[in-house]
């Protein structure tokens, strides 16, 4: 970041910045191998898919997962983190089309933010590594002790927090949002979206977004499916991504066209 950025760019974490869900990764090396771990496991993990198939708003089950974290030392979550982001930075962690378009905006002087539903055990790692100047995150709730009680400080940074959380950024460095970019992957990423002047769809994109809307964004195209065998570990490399890799110009990031099925967004 410049002394006094001209531009922010927000990226979405989860399937947007990286090619994974952090916090499940984290959980899953915080209760370690073994049966029984992978009982507790599958059954937390079906838990949760349970209720988005159930329509339950995303923030409900952002916080039935940390739920699953009551009684665990925040210090020895963030010693998973850190061994977690470790071993899968070496495995195609990073998802290249977006990664590579936040360096170019490192390396302009804007402010990049990570704007993430996980918390500072998954994202610290990441953010020091990528060079972000600010990480705006899920926080929650620990005793005097260090312990997490299952419970939240505030809200879960998913839907209108992300959106309100960069509307104060924006106006604590004096930038205008009809400049600023935002990265994401999600439905639930439609405010924040639409928060900046150069929105960025990651992947399918918001599904209830209207074509109306979406013609004049730009497009980056998703992390591959991971198999199971691979999901801590997919390589972002694919052939939509080299895509990607199209001209550099100082004004934005590059943007790969769109497939045709749905309006191509034009470059921001």
């Amino acid at each position: 970041m410049s002394i006094a950025p001209a531009r922010a760019a927000f990226f979405d974490v989860d399937e947007t910045l990286i090619t994974c869900k952090s916090m499940a990764c984290v959980l899953a090396r915080h209760w370690g191998r073994g049966d029984v771990a992978a009982r507790r496991l599958a059954a937390a993990r079906a838990s949760l898919q349970r209720q988005l198939r159930e329509g339950v708003p995303r923030e409900q089950v952002n916080r039935s997962f940390f739920r699953f974290l009551a009684g665990s030392h925040l210090d020895d979550l963030e010693s998973c983190g850190r061994e977690w982001y470790e071993k899968a930075r070496v495995g195609g962690l990073l998802h290249t089309p977006v990664y590579e378009a936040l360096c170019r905006h490192r390396d302009a002087g804007d402010l990049v933010v990570l704007v993430s539903g996980a918390f500072s055990a998954c994202l610290d790692p990441l953010a020091r590594e990528v060079g972000a100047d600010l990480v705006v995150c899920t926080v929650p709730e620990v005793t005097s002790e260090g312990v997490l009680t299952g419970e939240l400080t505030g809200p879960p940074m998913i839907g209108e927090p992300k959106a309100e959380a960069a509307g104060r950024i924006m106006k604590a460095f004096g930038l205008a949002a009809g400049e600023c970019f935002a990265y994401a992957d999600d439905e639930s990423d439609l405010p924040l979206l639409r928060s900046v002047g150069h929105p960025v769809l990651v992947g399918d994109g918001p599904v209830s977004a209207p074509p109306s809307e979406t013609a004049s964004w730009s497009w980056l195209p998703g992390p591959a499916p991971a198999t199971p065998a691979a999901s801590r570990a997919a390589s972002p490399v694919t052939p939509a991504a080299s895509r990607a890799a199209s001209s550099v110009t100082p004004a934005a990031p590059p943007v790969a066209e769109r497939p045709a099925r749905t309006p191509a967004p034009q470059a921001a």
